[in-house]
């Protein structure tokens, strides 16, 4: 294979260790690409609040997809440059149907610049890290303004039972996914998803699918993995996604990236 003009990534379980680290050798491997002149373009259900320590370490190489296709993010600059946000009245939708049907659930938003949260919402990981980004308010207040991302979270719940349930419940709505291995669902906007953000993104520098490359781990990473004429799984990732790639390398925490990229480039 020729070096391709696009190299798409998902961070988190996949270019990313399980510490959340980025290793010398994959940071590096990343150089390479943006040094040949092709396209790096980090696809990532993390919103803009958690990329900058990504930034740091890549020297603010290459562009980052956040929210699962709805913003785009110039690292250069560490500035939003695009929005595909949900508005208001189908927060309010979405939340009613699901409350309606799974009271269990509990339920945040990521703006383009912060989050917010309902008093019962558990803070996971990252967020009790990032907590001075966001704010506990009432459910009425969630969708006071459109939102980049609707977060449903499930205190027991089998994630892709989950996701299922979501699915039919509001579908037809707005696109649910979900990436983290936990009864957390992610929502965006009717038709967003890394797919869609990284195709227009392609389109606009001329390239075609086919002469892109692509790496994920987790279900929200499929349209991005469909759409791209390469496809590569982490040997990590989730039952879906190995069945649905060309190829698997080696998981996320021995640099499984990195070793593709390194033939490449």
């Amino acid at each position: 294979m020729t070096c391709p003009r696009l190299v798409a990534t998902d961070l988190d379980g996949t270019a990313l260790r399980t510490d959340g680290s980025l290793s010398p050798r994959t940071a590096a491997a990343f150089a390479r690409v943006e040094e040949a002149g092709s396209t790096l373009v980090f696809v990532t259900g993390r919103p803009p609040r958690w990329m900058h320590p990504v930034a740091g370490v890549l020297r603010h190489r290459g562009l980052a997809i956040c929210a699962n296709g709805a913003l785009v993010y110039d690292l250069h600059t560490e500035e939003i440059v695009e929005s595909r946000l949900i508005t208001c009245d189908i927060l309010e939708e979405c939340i009613a149907r699901l409350r309606r049907h799974v009271p269990e659930l509990t339920f945040s938003v990521e703006y383009e610049e912060g989050f917010a949260y309902e008093p019962s919402y558990p803070l996971g990981h990252w967020d009790a890290r990032w907590v001075t980004f966001g704010r506990e308010v009432a459910i009425s207040a969630l969708t006071s303004r459109p939102g980049a991302k609707l977060l449903a979270q499930h205190p027991s719940m089998d994630p892709d039972e989950l996701y299922r349930a979501v699915l039919e419940m509001v579908g037809d709505i707005v696109t649910p996914t979900h990436s983290s291995g936990r009864a957390l669902i992610e929502i965006s906007a009717q038709g967003v998803t890394k797919a869609t953000a990284l195709g227009a993104l392609a389109e606009e520098r001329g390239i075609k699918p086919a002469e892109a490359i692509a790496f994920g781990d987790m279900p929200n990473d499929l349209p991005m993995l469909t759409w791209a004429g390469t496809s590569y799984a982490v040997a990590n990732a989730h039952p879906d996604v190995l069945a649905a790639v060309d190829h698997v390398t080696a998981a996320n925490n021995d640099d499984g990236v990195a070793v593709v990229l390194e033939d490449l480039f």
